[in-house]
């Protein structure tokens, strides 16, 4: 069963932190962020809380869910829901204990460098490339002069 809209709405709502948390919609459930930093999954209406500790150091107790079959396990925050104070501590205490969020600028950085490490790397070829075409022609030179050296000889 995929997370309806409702469940979304309700989350938002008992969280508390306004536009700082965001959603989006993938694979017919969502991802939720907090200050770009993509801090929980609703799936199944189903909060579950990417693992930190100091998230878990806020939870008075723990359950463990999959927000999918293959991941790993997350806190599932469904008995937190209607306690907005706890609920808001670990959502922006879980977002404070993430790496910073990769931004479009980030990857168009990455996508730049390995640009230019691809260049560099066919330059060098290329320039190794007309080296060896370079020493192959002074050697055919060389056995051409060789050659004309010895037949005058003769």
């Amino acid at each position: 069963m995929a997370t309806d809209a409702g469940f979304i709405e309700y989350v938002h709502e008992q969280a508390g932190l306004g536009a700082r948390l965001d959603h989006k919609r993938m694979f017919g459930e969502y991802a939720l962020y907090l200050d770009g930093k993509v801090v929980a999954f609703a799936c199944d209406n189903s909060l579950l809380l990417k693992p930190t500790e100091p998230g878990r150091k806020l939870l008075p107790s723990l359950t463990l869910g999959k927000p999918y079959p293959e991941a790993k396990d997350y806190y599932v925050l469904d008995e937190f829901l209607d306690e907005p104070d706890l609920l808001r501590r670990v959502i922006t205490a879980t977002a404070e204990a993430l790496p910073a969020a990769r931004t479009k600028a980030t990857e168009a950085t990455k996508a730049t460098k390995a640009t230019k490490a691809t260049k560099a790397t066919k330059a060098t070829k290329a320039s190794k490339a007309s080296k060896a075409s370079k020493a192959s022609q002074q050697g055919q030179q060389g056995q051409q002069g060789q050659q004309g050296r010895q037949g005058k000889q003769r």
